[in-house]
């Protein structure tokens, strides 16, 4: 258990690295949030009328654009986990991992926790542009400490996908071009507009898919209002999301390597 340890924080530590070594997709990654949000709330904010009792429309948007970001944001999101993982299992640094004795659980949790704290500093920006540009929470402790905990869990589940699909992809053109698709998953969702406002044939997707749960769930932890059982299902979808990517994870890597 030391050992195994010992070889995940090590591969953290080397994604990490990694990431902080292309300084472009840094870059990008850090600017996104701040685009997206003066975007939603000066360009389309003001022609959007959510009702339901937000006031502002940058009291609406704000919680979806920080599920956006946190998860699928370019260079920190699902898209850069996946590729990162198809890069290594393209070249030899795999064969030279096995030769130290370091198994595939640590080089898998390597690339997910190194995904988890990108996002996290990705998420914290967001916050902060969201304040700049007049988001004001409601929320006490208890729901702060909620909201925080359920966008962990988003975020880890969505990397644990990423890592699955970059070891389904052949090359990591080929992990960046699936993960392309997962990208448009928030939009088709609560983040942007009350589901009601969309085509009747896009209800059942937009509110039984995966993000719409998460989004309002943190819609009402922040902003004080209820928020019934929608965080027991965004946990429910966090935790199968999870543990069928954990488990597909483990089933490819073992077929990639043997």
């Amino acid at each position: 258990m030391a050992d195994a340890l010992t070889h995940s924080a090590t591969m953290v530590g080397r994604s990490v690295r990694l990431s902080s070594r292309n300084p472009d997709a840094v870059i990008t990654a850090l600017a996104l949030p701040v685009l997206l949000m003066l975007v939603f709330v000066y360009l389309f904010g003001g022609a959007i009328d959510t009702g339901g009792g937000y006031g502002r429309y940058v009291d609406y948007v704000a919680p979806g654009v920080l599920v956006l970001c946190a998860g699928f944001g370019a260079g920190f999101g699902a898209g850069t986990t996946a590729m990162s993982v198809a890069d290594d299992m393209k070249g030899a640094v795999i064969d030279r991992f096995r030769s130290l004795d370091v198994g595939g659980t640590a080089v898998l949790a390597g690339h997910v926790a190194a995904s988890v704290v990108r996002n996290l500093a990705a998420t914290v920006l967001v916050f902060g542009v969201a304040f700049a540009v007049g988001f004001r929470p409601e929320a006490g402790v208890g729901g702060w400490l909620a909201s925080a905990g359920l966008l962990l869990a988003v975020i880890t589940a969505i990397s644990w996908v990423a890592a699955a699909v970059g070891l389904l992809a052949d090359s990591p053109e080929a992990a960046g071009g699936f993960t392309f698709f997962l990208a448009f998953l928030p939009y088709p969702s609560s983040a942007f507009v009350p589901v009601d406002s969309m085509p009747g044939w896009l209800h059942g997707f937009a509110e039984h898919q995966p993000l719409t749960p998460v989004i309002e769930s943190l819609r009402g932890l922040l902003l004080g209002h209820p928020v019934g059982g929608s965080p027991w299902e965004a946990l429910a979808w966090c935790a199968g999301l999870t543990a069928v990517s954990v488990a597909a994870a483990a089933a490819l890597f073992r077929r990639r390597t043997s």
